[in-house]
């Protein structure tokens, strides 16, 4: 199961709480499917993926809520959490870096924090997608619930591809392939300049 973390609604469609939603929405349309299905408090799609069955979910819970639809479906699916896959945001990660890690705390993040509570494991792999700190003296409660900057925004698209790449690997070779494929990338305009 891949786990897109994002808050519903048009409002927050852009902004950078909504990177996990944004990774599932680029993969569902790169696949040729939509998450139809409305079960588990979330949007979803069961599909093949050359043959092996993948769960792609968005919670629709909001953020500090994601542990209810996540624990539902796994139930439902029978799934080992190590076997489920979270793509959020992270205000410790510059913009253009994208970091996955095997398992862990919540690093503040709290759809990461809900999935902990409910699982009862910190056990899941995660791919954190750096959206950098406020450069303007925002709150961080402001800024995540804001669209990125306008350079910031250029290297998202690249951002996003890694990381549904990243799905990709993780359903077919497991988080260790992932972590030395991905860890090392980064996409920002200062590394392209050198």
């Amino acid at each position: 199961m891949i786990v897109g973390l994002g808050n519903p609604g048009s409002a927050y469609k852009s902004t950078r709480h909504n990177t996990g939603f944004q990774v599932i929405d680029l993969w569902s349309r790169s696949l040729g499917v939509r998450l139809t299905s409305r079960r588990f408090q979330s949007r979803n799609i069961r599909t093949k993926l050359r043959g092996r069955e993948i769960v792609l979910l968005k919670p629709v819970t909001f953020m500090n809520q994601s542990g209810r639809a996540v624990r539902a479906c796994a139930d439902f699916i029978h799934l080992p959490t190590n076997r489920t896959l979270v793509v959020h945001d992270d205000l410790d990660l510059p913009v253009g870096r994208i970091k996955v890690v095997r398992n862990g705390g919540p690093g503040g993040h709290r759809g990461v924090s809900s999935i902990i509570e409910h699982l009862g494991s910190t056990e899941f792999p995660r791919i954190k997608i750096g959206i950098g700190r406020p450069r303007y003296g925002e709150n961080p409660e402001d800024y995540v619930l804001a669209p990125f900057y306008g350079d910031d925004s250029e290297i998202m698209p690249r951002v996003f591809k890694v990381a549904v790449r990243a799905c990709r690997l993780f359903v077919f070779e497991g988080v260790e392939s992932v972590m030395n494929k991905i860890n090392h990338q980064n996409f920002t305009n200062e590394e392209e300049k050198n």
